[in-house]
């Protein structure tokens, strides 16, 4: 009798540990949907605490910790979950975009195809594999999953617009009707919406915006910040910031560490580094927190802003003898605004150096890179309104692109 009851007693806990677990997963679930990562995080602990192994858990954690911008932290949790049931179609979708978002795009596009060789229609893993592929510039073989994502959801704007940059990207017919698309799915985020608008204009079916959207800049440079450094440095040669800084020089700036340098746009932080010669104290700003958490590991700004660039400079007057704009200013249109602020902030005899893609003609054209160019005349006459003197004037190739180079003009000016 003693031992039935004994025998009772175990399966009774372990059904109670059981349905805890559950109920805290489900829990955790809903308040992650609505976007109380915090607490969904610690509900999934909890789960793991009664149930040490558990996939589902490891799997959410995985994807708060994606949310969060713990790229570390998302690849292990991910790869555990995975270890749980290799053959999850759930977990291989999760884990492939979470590859896709460290820049790990070969080993992404894998996962992916393995969790749609297992889950034909799941139209988040079709997309999140057509961006990837795009990425890796494959941009043709994109098409297919990401026509078969908008004919799964039809009324999400995401993969339209991501099918509309993979036909511009591949050169393919249809990137305007697909951006046009997007723009009529009822209840269209303003975000989104300004998304599709930027590429309609690149494409050529509207009028230019003066600038491009904030919240495209920050979510292409979000998802590029894992792999900018390379890509730039490797398969596009970019060499930017070490041309501007011998410009630098050779307008008589001395490199004597006696400057409060401001670096606009500084990105993972490699114009940090060619700018670094110059500070005695350094700042660095961008619209990208992904990008700020790499420069802030190399250890080389002072102090680091997230902060829209006319917005910030506009709180700083007089506050900086160097202002640098690396491959900045050709995601604005219209820069007088920009040009007003930079010698705003700069103290008197203080320098501006930027690079621009070269235009010809018009004050800014924006191209199907997504990119302004604009024309160095224009440029100056704004300089010169704001204040500007001309130092020092290089035209170059800031890098390729399509195997094709990208050409550019660097100026460093003056503040009277």
């Amino acid at each position: 009798m003693g031992e039935r009851s004994c025998g009772a007693s175990i399966a009774e806990g372990n059904g109670v540990a059981q349905a805890s677990a559950d109920d805290l997963l489900r829990d955790g679930a809903a308040r992650h949907a609505r976007g109380d990562l915090a607490l969904a995080e610690r509900l999934y602990r909890r789960v793991l605490k009664l149930r040490p192994g558990d996939g589902n858990a490891l799997n959410l954690l995985s994807v708060a910790a994606r949310q969060r911008g713990d790229l570390a932290a998302a690849l292990e949790l991910s790869a555990q979950a995975l270890a749980t049931q290799p053959d999850s179609a759930v977990f291989l979708a999760s884990r492939g975009a979470t590859l896709a978002e460290a820049g790990l795009l070969e080993a992404a596009v894998a996962a992916l195809g393995a969790a749609l060789a297992r889950r034909p229609g799941d139209a988040t893993a079709l997309r999140n594999l057509g961006q990837a592929l795009c990425a890796m510039g494959r941009a043709g073989e994109a098409v297919a999953p990401l026509r078969r994502a908008v004919e799964i959801t039809p009324q999400a704007a995401e993969p339209w617009i991501a099918l509309a940059h993979a036909l511009r990207e591949a050169g393919q017919e249809g990137a305007t009707a697909a951006a046009r698309r997007a723009l009529a799915v009822p209840g269209l985020a303003p975000a989104l919406a300004e998304q599709a608008r930027f590429l309609l204009a690149a494409l050529g079916a509207e009028a230019p915006p003066d600038r491009a959207p904030a919240s495209y800049v920050r979510d292409l440079f979000d998802q590029y910040a894992p792999r900018f450094d390379a890509d730039l440095e490797g398969r596009l040669g970019y060499r930017t910031p070490a041309l501007l800084a011998a410009l630098l020089a050779q307008a008589g700036v001395a490199a004597d560490g006696t400057r409060r340098v401001l670096d606009l746009g500084c990105g993972t932080g490699l114009s940090g580094l060619a700018l670094k010669p110059w500070a005695r104290r350094m700042e660095g700003l961008d619209l990208s927190p992904r990008m700020l958490a790499e420069a802030r590991r190399r250890g080389l700004y002072d102090a680091l802003h997230e902060a829209e660039l006319v917005d910030f400079l506009t709180t700083r007057p007089a506050g900086f003898d160097l202002v640098a704009a690396v491959d900045v200013l050709n995601y604005l249109g219209d820069l007088g605004p920009a040009l007003a602020g930079i010698a705003g902030a700069l103290a008197p005899g203080g320098v501006a150096a930027f690079s621009l893609e070269a235009g010809k003609g018009d004050a800014f054209a924006l191209g199907e890179g997504l990119r302004y160019r604009h024309d160095p005349t224009h440029v100056l006459a704004l300089a010169a309104a704001a204040g500007l003197s001309p130092l020092a004037r290089e035209d170059t190739a800031l890098r390729q692109e399509k195997g094709v180079p990208v050409a550019g003009v660097l100026l460093v000016l003056g503040r009277g």
